[in-house]
């Protein structure tokens, strides 16, 4: 029961951290970079990791190019989901990015040649709806911000997919570390043209986004998958914008409306049901 327990703290904590790694897509600093800076650290952090645990991390070149591949998809999820972010709210870009079980739900039966269920597709068209009462009224960046949502988390779903058919039986710590290099190999280029001048503050929070909240928090929440069935991590996880939301209301002053907790009611709630009946055999 204690080891239970145990796991489910990790879960839970897990899922506090993702959610709070919202809040950083409003540093003075564009999407690409904070993103930069998040796998740079992660990564770094990451191979420490391995080597301690004295986990072995050498793959065959076959290997490489599908990581290598997965990274860029890793790549345009973190920049896509801080550039909705940025250009609207965090609650915006978390409630959008959350719409990624529905994406799951159309894009599993062309990876894996299963026939798509009518109850899913209703859930889906409700989801959306739900997301149509996020967006704001009117137009402007923060709409353009609803679109860098929807893009996280087709991303997002499309990674998880991909991860599943190419790479499933590798050790996590080892994926992560090998998307996240290659993430952060493709993504340096941008300093060229983006020229960002760091504080030493800025430094130490980018630091803290990819070791505390990146590497740490994915370790965390895949240790904890040992002892949490699938179905309770996925209701556990549907917390991340909650987290998020509180604490940008705290720290950021960023209150969301009616309109937008309605909506995000409904896409939490679809894409709930869609995890938990994708749990289900058919």
């Amino acid at each position: 029961m204690k080891n239970n327990k145990r796991y489910l703290l990790q879960v839970h904590g897990a899922v506090l951290l993702f959610g709070l790694s919202g809040l950083f897509g409003k540093l003075d600093q564009p999407a690409m970079v904070i993103t930069l800076g998040r796998v740079v650290f992660s990564a770094l952090f990451l191979l420490v990791l391995l080597n301690l645990r004295h986990i072995p991390y050498r793959v065959s070149g076959r290997q490489l190019a599908a990581l290598a591949g997965l990274g860029a998809v890793l790549a345009f999820h973190w920049c896509s989901f801080y550039q909705a972010i940025q250009l609207s709210t965090v609650a915006i870009g978390l409630l959008t990015f959350s719409s990624f079980p529905i994406f799951v739900t159309f894009l599993e039966p062309l990876f894996f040649r299963r026939p798509l269920r009518g109850q899913d597709a209703l859930a889906a068209a409700v989801a959306f709806g739900g997301i149509a009462l996020v967006a704001p009224v009117s137009g402007g960046g923060a709409w353009q911000g609803v679109l860098w949502g929807l893009l996280s988390g087709l991303s997002y779903a499309l990674l998880g997919l991909l991860n599943k058919k190419t790479v499933d039986h590798l050790p996590a710590p080892v994926i992560s570390f090998y998307e996240q290099a290659a993430a952060a190999v493709y993504l340096l280029p941008s300093l060229l043209w983006l020229r960002p001048r760091f504080t030493l503050g800025e430094v130490g929070l980018l630091a803290l986004l990819g070791v505390v909240f990146t590497a740490i928090s994915h370790t965390l929440f895949i240790g904890g998958l040992k002892g949490v069935r699938a179905q309770t991590a996925s209701v556990i996880s549907s917390l991340e914008p909650v987290y998020g939301i509180l604490f940008a209301a705290l720290f950021l002053g960023e209150i969301p409306s009616a309109r937008e907790i309605l909506g995000g009611l409904v896409v939490l709630a679809c894409a709930l049901w869609v995890t938990k009946n994708g749990e289900k055999p058919s």
